[in-house]
């Protein structure tokens, strides 16, 4: 029945979408017991596709949205946050993964603050394949899984990270003490340079050569248990970082916040389909935001982290520029 809707609803989708262009159907499904955040972001210097769905949303527990994106979407995250309170206007909004502009994430500069487990796309890459990952390169906060419609790769970090992260980078803390999140070995800042770090591939360590997994501290605690996920800036070479679909194969995605790890997720208490046109334009005006209630507000631990690109968007930044090129060619 499920099944059935999905493709009615893809199907009806399509046929409202009247362009030269077109859709895959994208789904984001909380299965966490707790209300999040979901955010978008897309990196517009790499292309001007964006979805036509807003940058920031409530997602109550087991529920799901589901919206159009372009088939040439680049340079595109989502990650979710959590505990957060919109009413704030002067620091961060949300314990984890807060960005510029309250509710709705900054189309501009709006990528997320670390900790944040980051979902990536783009599509329509390099070789006309896509490409996807469950980055961890910002650290953690909650688990998720990216599945397909096709019999493509599956990019999951489905632990929940937060308990079991070593004490130098663990947290932030909720009101109850609880780790909810698990930092990167560069935004713990552990050596002291972040603009000159093995930790955070910079500097003179800005290569794959000059910056090996093994240099990375913490890379095999996020690599050990999450080994289908892009653990640190180069990650490339473990093969089971980044992964690839067909574009041919115009494959929706869904992305799954708090997984199972039995690979059993439980079904949507509600459901959301979002029947409206990918555009391509720079992208929401934020509006104002009522005031949501967090469970907890910890700023004091974030207060130091500034709004940053983030190195995350490196592999499909990169990708992006890529396949711009490789397109523009052809075209000549």
């Amino acid at each position: 029945m499920t099944q059935t809707r999905t493709m009615l609803t893809k199907g009806a989708l399509l046929l409202g979408y009247v362009s030269s262009s077109s859709a895959r159907l994208f789904t984001v499904f909380n299965a966490c017991p707790f209300t999040i955040w979901p955010a978008m972001f897309t990196d517009l210097n790499v292309g001007t596709a964006v979805p036509n769905f807003p940058t920031g949303w409530e997602a109550a527990p087991f529920t799901s949205v589901s919206f159009p994106v372009p088939d040439n979407w680049k340079a595109g995250r989502i990650w979710g946050r959590r505990d957060c309170d919109f009413s704030i206007t002067n620091g961060p909004t949300c314990l984890t993964g807060w960005c510029n502009g309250g509710l709705l994430c900054d189309p501009h500069s709006g990528t997320g603050v670390p900790p944040a487990s980051v979902a990536e796309w783009t599509l329509q890459g390099d070789g006309f394949r896509d490409f996807y990952d469950v980055s961890l390169v910002d650290g953690f906060d909650l688990p998720m899984r990216i599945t397909n419609s096709a019999d493509c790769p599956v990019a999951e970090c489905a632990v929940d990270l937060g308990p079991i992260c070593p004490q130098p980078i663990q947290g932030p803390f909720d009101s109850t003490g609880f780790p909810v999140g698990c930092k990167s070995a560069c935004a713990a800042n552990l050596d002291g340079n972040p603009a000159n770090s093995p930790n955070c591939c910079s500097g003179s360590f800005d290569t794959p050569a000059a910056c090996p997994n093994s240099d990375v501290e913490f890379y095999s605690f996020f690599k050990g248990n999450c080994p289908n996920s892009y653990a640190y800036a180069f990650d490339e070479s473990s093969n089971t970082a980044l992964f690839t679909c067909d574009s041919n194969l115009n494959v929706d995605y869904t992305l799954t916040f708090c997984p199972s790890t039995n690979g059993t997720d439980p079904v949507p208490s509600a459901q959301s389909t979002i029947f409206s046109s990918p555009t391509v334009a720079v992208a929401n005006t934020p509006t104002s935001a009522s005031s949501v209630t967090s469970s907890a507000s910890v700023q004091g631990a974030l207060q130091s982290t500034t709004q940053s690109g983030g190195s995350t968007l490196c592999p499909l930044y990169w990708l992006g520029m890529l396949s711009t090129i490789f397109m523009g060619s052809l075209l000549v």
